[in-house]
């Protein structure tokens, strides 16, 4: 359940704004934390357990931006961008980066909590509903050219570059397509599965999500093997060229 037991960190340098960001997070019965800058954020990762970061664009010394990034090539942990840059150009760059989603200032309070509770999804396997009966039959691991999969560790590893890493919006797209193998998933179905809640961003979220995908497990992004798109369906995870175990 998403309870107090989850401490969300926000980095944020207008007190005001980290003020009614912090009511909100505490009006949903998790635990606020705050820093108003990228350096007191990484001090306090240091001491404090965190479940998710909220990260201002437009921070003074390192930028939020970079701030992500860093903390993506560390941890899975979930990251939301708050920010106040409201171009296309801005919010596709900050996804291909770093974070799991993103929300543009002034925001509704109910669309910054839904794309929390959407990552903490992703992130925390025991938020996620029960669905067994569901799962019964679909594939626990792939092998997916230089990937292995672990979808009941939810562990993916590159043999030819262990460095590289999936994050927790990369990693549920591919559990969403998994659930039937060679069959297309809707843009709809996958905006769906991944919890957003605003219709503005349901085409360019799923597809950016799918470009970073390919970018990191297929070996020619521009002719993919694995993650194929099928006009006017969505897209499917072929598992024919590929390994999958039940």
């Amino acid at each position: 359940m998403l309870n107090e037991r989850i401490s969300i960190l926000i980095v944020e340098d207008d007190p005001d704004m980290a003020e009614l960001i912090s009511d909100l997070v505490e009006a949903e019965g998790w635990t606020p934390l705050t820093a108003p800058s990228a350096e007191e954020a990484a001090i306090v990762l240091s001491r404090e357990t965190v479940h998710l970061v909220l990260v201002d664009h437009n921070l003074p010394g390192t930028s939020g931006r970079t701030f992500a990034q860093r903390l993506r090539a560390q941890t899975n942990i979930g990251i939301v961008m708050v920010t106040a840059a409201g171009s296309a150009a801005d919010r596709v760059l900050g996804l291909e980066t770093a974070a799991d989603d993103y929300v543009v200032k002034p925001f509704e309070p109910i669309e910054l909590t839904a794309r929390i509770k959407a990552v903490l999804r992703r992130t925390i396997p025991s938020l996620k509903p029960e669905r067994e009966s569901e799962r019964e039959h679909e594939p626990t691991s792939l092998k997916l050219g230089d990937w292995s999969v672990d979808l009941k560790s939810r562990r993916a590893i590159c043999r030819a570059d262990p460095a590289k890493s999936l994050t927790s919006a990369e990693f549920a797209l591919l559990e969403i397509l998994a659930e039937t193998p060679n069959a297309p998933v809707s843009r709809a179905h996958i905006l769906d599965r991944l919890g957003a809640e605003s219709e503005r961003y349901i085409d360019r979220n799923v597809d950016v999500l799918v470009l970073r995908l390919r970018r990191k497990i297929e070996r020619n992004p521009d002719l993919p093997r694995h993650i194929k798109t099928r006009r006017g369906k969505g897209y499917v995870l072929d598992t024919d060229d590929g390994e999958t175990a039940s």
